[in-house]
Formats: C-alpha cells, structure tokens, sequence
C-alpha cells in the first residue's frame, strides 16, 4: 500500500473561514450505456435524473457533496437544462436551511464533451478557488473535505501540483471494480504523483503496457498499480477551467485531459492521487452499474447515505430486518399475507403486493403494483409500473408507467423505457432493450411478436456484438473508442456475469500472440524513447494479492449468508438468489461460490464428538440432501468442479479426509453429481495430485483419488450385473 504523505498531513493550514468549498457538477453522461432509459421524457431524459433507491442520482451527489462540507454547488447542464432546474428549485437543497448554494450553468447546446463544459465553467468566471470536480451520477461518503486540505497544502508547497485525483484500492470495503472501464495507474510511491495513466478496457486484453523511459530516469521508487478504482472525483486547483480553453475537445477527464497534461512538453504540471482508506464512491456509469450500486444502498455500504437515514428525496423509510426497507408503519403499502418480500428490497409508497407474488433483492417506485404470482428478483422498477398475474422478472430494469402484463417473462440484462407496455405472454431474451421511441439511426427491430399482442414496445438493437461483426466494425472504424467499444459494453450490462478469468480463458489467439507479447513486454523501443512494464497490466502481483482480499471478503460474506439462511430455514431457492447478488456485486469466479458452499456443508457434519461411522453417514446424507441442491442452484453447473473443489478442501484441512469417500456418495445419490462426473474427474491427472505444489496436499489427494476409485469399482460390478441379468 503507498505510504502516507506524512508531511504533507503535519501541515495541514487552517481552513480559510471566508472561503467556501465550491464543487462543479457535470450533469449530462457522454455515452449511450443506459439507452433506452436516459431517452424517454420528461423525466429521466438526463442521467442524473435517474432514480436510484427511489432517489434521483442527482440529488444523491449533491448529499455526498454536503456531508464532504461543501457550500457552494455549480450544476452544468446542456440537455434537459430545464428539467434539471425544476428538479433543483423542488429539492430541499432550494431551502435557505440547506446551507448550499446551488447555480445551474446551462451551457450551449453545441457542448458535447466534458471539456467543452469546462471551459464554458471557464467563460462565467464562477471558480474562485481551488474545487471538487464530480459527475451528476456520484453515490460517495467519502469525507473529501478533509482531501481538500491535503490538496491546498501541497499547492503551498508546489504551485504546479494542479488536480489530485480520489481513488481507493479495489478489495478492501469496495466491492464493485469494473471490468470493462478500468485503469492503470503510474505513481511515485513516495509521494503518489500520478506520473503515468492508462485506460484499461475488459476487451481486447492489454498484455502490457508501455511506460516512458523518463519516469523512472526522474523517479527511483515507483509503483505500477491496476487495483486502484476511479472514484470519478477530482479536486482541482482554480487553473484547470482555463487549461479546457484550447483543449474543448477532451472527450474524457482521465483519458484525454489526465494523459494530455501528463505527457505535456509545454505544461509544466502535476497530479496527485489520493488513495483513500475508508468510505464509499462509485459513479453509475451502465447499467451494472447501477445494480451494483443500488445493491450497495440497500446493504449499507453507503452509510449515512442510505434510504433511512440522509435521504435526499425528503421520502421516509424504515428500515427492517434483512434490509427491507418500506414506508413508515407500512403506512401506504399494500401487503398481501402470502407474499414475501425477500431481504435488500426497497418498497416505495402506495405500492401493492398481491397474493404469493415474491420481490426479492429489487427496488420498486412510488405507485407500483405487483399482481398475484408475481416474481421480481435483482431487479429496478420505477415509479408507477404494474406488472400483472404470474410475471417473472429477473435481473432488469423498469422504467416509469411501463405495464408487464399477465404471463410475460423478461429475462436478465433487459432494459424497459418509459411506458412500455408488454404482453401478455410476452417472452423477452438476456439483455433485450425496448422502447416506445425507436433509437436515433433508425436500427430497430419493430414490435416483433414475443412482445406479446397488447405492447406498443419497439426493440432496441442489443448492446454488443458478435466478435466477428466488432473486427468488420473496427476495420471500417480504426478511430473506435476501445472502452465504447460493443464487444466492451457488454461487459458493462445489468446481468451480464463475466469475470476476468473468463475473458483470459475464452480470449482469441491467445496462445499463437503469447510469444510476440512476450518479447513486447521485455524490450524497450528506443526510438519512442519508452520502457514496457515486465508485469502483465490486467494482473499484477500487487493487484493479485488485492484480489485475494477481495476473495476472502466474499468468503466471509457468502458464509453469514449461508448461516443465516441455515439458521431460519431459507429455501435453497432464496438463498440461491442472496448468494447470486453477492457474487454479482464482488464479481468472483463462480467457483469461488462453489468453494463457499462446499465448504459449509462439511463444516455443518460434526465428525467428532464420539460419533461412529454410521451417524456421520446419516448426518452428511441429511445436510447434503437438505443444501447440496444449491451447489447447482447458484447456476453454471459443473458436477466436475464440484468434485475438485470437495477433493481439494479434504486434501488441504486434513481433519476433513475421512469425509471424502461419504460426502462424494451423498452426492451422487442426491443427483449432484453422475457416474460420469466422477469418471471424468478420475480421469484427469489433476485429480492425482500431481500439480499440487504442497506435497502433503498432493498425498492427500491421491488418497480421494483411491477412494474415488473404489466407487468407480462399484459402477464397474454394477454394470457387469446389469449385463448378467440382461443375459
């Protein structure tokens, strides 16, 4: 972990009384993630009037921005300006109580870039001193008033150090580092000057990355760190406005402006990062984005920012066991006794949940209505949706006034504008985007039939492409941005569950380029005067040892979940689901989940204690046919694994060996694994122990594998009685 600036923190100056801490929020998005939902009118026709929690994200900014101490609140706004406006001057930030002072800057209606912005903040002159630099879709608690003062003092000391940019080390208490919109960051570990950035996408891979030779000729300690995540705040000296003046068309703060001044002859500038220890900050940038965020509220990441407590939309809730949260003394919802609200689900007023409907893991809008039989799971409606008799609703979001009628099933990663109506019986395939308007150019898939015979819905074509189309796209484009990059976005979807070893095992031509990037990353090109790093940029030792942090906090995460459901009785079903979500929002292999659940069922069978054989038999046949079925429930089955993971746990805690032979039978009987999952995992030499690097370990699992042989023989007698008796 980089050292503290233990100077800079001695020297801290007293904050100037008479200078209020200005923040400028840039309100519009710069991208399409979030179509068809940022399209519809008239209210979410902005990003940051998007609901989140039942809360515009706007108004969840500007709450961070307040409890960070800040009093003075520029709002830039090209699109939708007078939206924005109405939606200030009716927040409670219009109060004179609110303490803040809040100015919307409309800005030109040709301003199509945050640079373009910047300099229009630039033109009214309204920056007075040095300032916090935020996008209208930022959920944070982190106490950046304090970073402010770290900021002011180095400028005392060093007049060129003119942006510090926020981040925090992925693993420790934020969950969510995204995979598809990353970075790498250069710093000098004695001093974090950020002297080198580049973007990461999740595709193509980046093997390697090329560092300028003069950074390590000027800096003799320095780190190359792609576990820190972009907490999307900066805090900017007074100057950086006026550096926008030539430089409008900066597409993006950190590829563009952050790269430019770094690699600046003429700009003698600096910037710093700030690696902060504690607090939340993440911006809703796409739609997994937004679940993961939205599940963060709910589970109290975000503390004091959470629906209960510091609620900006002025709306009441209380917050119950299992983190339900619902009007006060259920006051204007409407609950059926059969049906169940599941944990981390927020009900908003004058909502109506009918006979045995289920809402679990979900937000719901003011004026919804769920009719009998319903399911909604990690999934986002928003104010005024009905969804009828027997729908399925699983991982999508729902815009305002949209009517999913009786038998429709939507599945994940669906994205449903405002007003739509679908159904009945409507059928909707993974990540299907429908709107009532058709998109920009004209590419829509009209009201095809599965939409049902009522909808008025027309459908979006799908973010993202085959691979082959992105190469045809990408030969015709050479200029394509890699991070807006189809084959990149679909990484950014609400559903959409693949992880970094995916990417690494499924990556074409992976083996035929391996060599050519090996020699890539070892040279150094002269003539570009730079260095490449020896480390691969998408997994560095640092960044792998974060990971594992990251791992043993979902472990510990997943097993109070396991506890909880053991101890009240869950259904495999609904625990299937929690583990689901937390996988989701830690975004681990999920065979870290298989680990997980393996784990608990063998630490549930007490083998001790004087138990002979047949009681521990009876015991793992109980547990196992009572929980072994969410081993496939958490999805992605895969008997073999299973089998691996149960060999290698007995193999490495030794006190758990003698389960093996009795564990591997339960679950064959319980159809969890075949015979010929247990033939194929036999087969392997994995399975021998001969890779294991720890030669006790590879012992141990050699003997799972005689014991394993043995149950094979019985296959083998049964077979040969089979044939007898055939005979």
């Amino acid at each position: 972990m980089p050292p503290k600036n233990s100077i800079i923190k001695d020297n801290l100056p007293s904050e100037d009384e008479h200078e209020p801490l200005q923040a400028v929020i840039l309100a519009d998005t710069y991208n399409e993630r979030l179509k068809p939902l940022t399209v519809e009118k008239p209210r979410v026709g902005a990003l940051c009037l998007l609901p989140i929690c039942n809360t515009t994200l706007l108004d969840w900014t500007i709450e961070s921005l307040s409890l960070a101490g800040v009093q003075e609140i520029f709002v830039v706004c090209t699109a939708h300006a007078d939206l924005i406006k109405e939606t200030l001057a009716a927040s409670k930030w219009s109060q004179p109580s609110s303490g803040l002072k809040i100015t919307p800057i409309v800005t030109a209606t040709t301003c199509w870039a945050p640079g373009d912005a910047l300099r229009d903040v630039y033109t009214h002159g309204v920056i007075t001193s040095d300032f916090i630099l935020v996008f209208g879709d930022l959920v944070s608690n982190v106490r950046l008033d304090e970073i402010v003062k770290i900021h002011k003092a180095r400028r005392k000391v060093d007049r060129d150090a003119i942006m510090t940019i926020v981040v925090k080390e992925a693993g420790t208490e934020q969950r969510s580092k995204p995979l598809g919109d990353g970075g790498i960051f250069v710093l000098d570990a004695d001093t974090n000057e950020c002297l080198y950035y580049e973007a990461v996408p999740g595709l193509p891979l980046k093997k390697n990355i090329h560092i300028p030779r003069e950074i390590f000729d000027k800096h003799p300690n320095v780190q190359v760190r792609n576990d820190l995540i972009d907490c999307g705040i900066d805090i900017c000296s007074v100057e950086v406005p006026s550096l926008f003046q030539d430089n409008f068309d900066y597409l993006d703060i950190r590829r563009h402006f952050v790269h430019g001044i770094l690699t600046s002859d003429l700009l003698d500038k600096s910037i710093h990062c700030h690696v902060v220890e504690n607090g939340y900050a993440a911006r809703v940038k796409d739609s997994k984005s937004y679940a993961i965020i939205s599940n963060d509220i709910l589970t109290r990441w975000t503390y004091p920012l959470v629906p209960d407590e510091n609620n900006p939309s002025g709306q009441a809730y209380e917050h119950r066991r299992g983190n339900v949260y619902l009007p006060p003394n259920n006051s204007s919802v409407q609950l059926s006794r059969s049906c169940k609200i599941g944990n981390n689900t927020l009900l908003g007023y004058n909502t109506k949940i009918s006979d045995n409907a289920q809402i679990i893991h979900s937000t719901l809008g003011n004026n919804c209505s769920v009719s009998a039989n319903a399911v909604i799971q990690d999934s986002y409606l928003w104010d005024d949706v009905i969804v009828e008799d027997g729908c399925v609703i699983e991982q999508c979001i729902i815009g305002k006034g949209a009517k999913i009628l009786r038998g429709s099933a939507l599945s994940r990663g669906c994205l449903i504008g405002d007003g739509v109506i679908l159904g009945p019986n409507a059928k909707l395939d993974e990540f299907t985007r429908v709107s009532t308007s058709p998109p920009v150019d004209g590419e829509d898939e009209g009201s095809p039939k599965y939409l049902g015979p009522k909808s008025n819905g027309i459908v979006w074509p799908s973010l993202g492409f085959t691979s082959q189309e992105q190469d045809e796209s990408d030969e015709e484009n050479e200029t394509v941005d890699e991070l807006e990059a189809a084959v990149n976005i679909r990484l950014l979807r609400i559903g959409d569950e693949t992880h970094l070893s995916d990417l690494q095992r499924h990556e074409p031509d992976s083996s035929s380029s391996s060599e050519e990037d090996s020699d890539a990353g070892s040279s150094i090109d002269d003539n570009a005067s730079t260095r490449s790093s020896t480390t691969s940029a998408v997994e560095p030792t640092l960044g792998s040892k974060l990971d594992a942090i990251a791992v043993a906090e979902f472990t510990s995460e997943v097993s109070a979940s396991l506890e909880r459901a053991w101890t009240e009785g869950h259904t495999v079903e609904n625990a299937a689901v929690e583990l689901k979500t937390l996988r989701m929002a830690s975004n681990v292999p999920l065979r870290r989940v298989r680990e997980a659940i393996v784990r608990f069922l063998v630490m549930k069978i007490e083998s001790g204690n004087g138990k002979n054989g047949g009681e521990v038999r009876e015991q793992i046949r109980k547990v196992v046919g009572r929980w072994g079925g969410l081993i496939d429930a958490i999805g992605g089955v895969d008997a073999v694994e299973t089998i691996e993971v149960l060999q290698e746990l007995c193999a490495r805690e030794p006190q758990h060996l003698s389960l093996f032979g009795s564990l591997l039978a339960a679950l064959y009987q319980e159809d969890i694994v075949e015979e010929n999952d247990v033939r194929t995992w036999h087969s392997k030499p994995e399975s021998r122990g001969k890779t294991a690097a720890d030669v006790n370990v590879a012992v141990k699992m050699d003997r799972c594998w005689s014991i394993g042989s043995r149950m094979i023989e019985q296959f083998d007698a049964q077979d040969s009685d089979d044939e007898d008796s055939d005979e």
